[in-house]
């Protein structure tokens, strides 16, 4: 499976942003697929995750009510959308895979697209 994330950019705060990930490949093989963040200096963290079978969501608590993830089976693809975005916002997005199940530990995941930087700026 092969991912490609795209969609970052800099905007300023309380702009929004749609970020996609496509699949490639093997994608009968993905289970979940989650968007991670990691700032300059700091963890990589979870952002938010799809099942990608049945659609059940999942969010870190610093992202819910001001994104989405969503799916299109036709474009192999998983969408996030961010609004009211905060200069705390800026990061490397990339978007992984996993096979087996969801988890919200980066490690877990098989799959890794390349990232995409968010800039917000103040």
């Amino acid at each position: 499976v092969q991912l490609q994330a795209s969609g970052g950019g800099l905007v300023q705060a309380g702009g929004s942003l749609r970020l996609s990930c496509a699949a490639s490949g093997r994608t009968f093989d993905i289970y979940a697929t989650s968007w991670f963040r990691q700032a300059p200096g700091k963890e990589r963290e979870f952002v938010a995750g799809i099942n990608w079978r049945i659609g059940r969501t999942y969010y870190a608590e610093s992202m819910k009510g001001r994104s989405t993830i969503s799916r299109d089976y036709a474009k192999n693809t998983v969408y996030l959308q961010m609004n009211s975005l905060e200069p705390e916002d800026t990061a490397v997005y990339s978007c992984a895979a996993d096979k087996v199940a969801f988890t919200q530990t980066p490690h877990d995941y098989d799959y890794w697209g390349q990232g995409t930087l968010v800039t917000v700026s103040s």
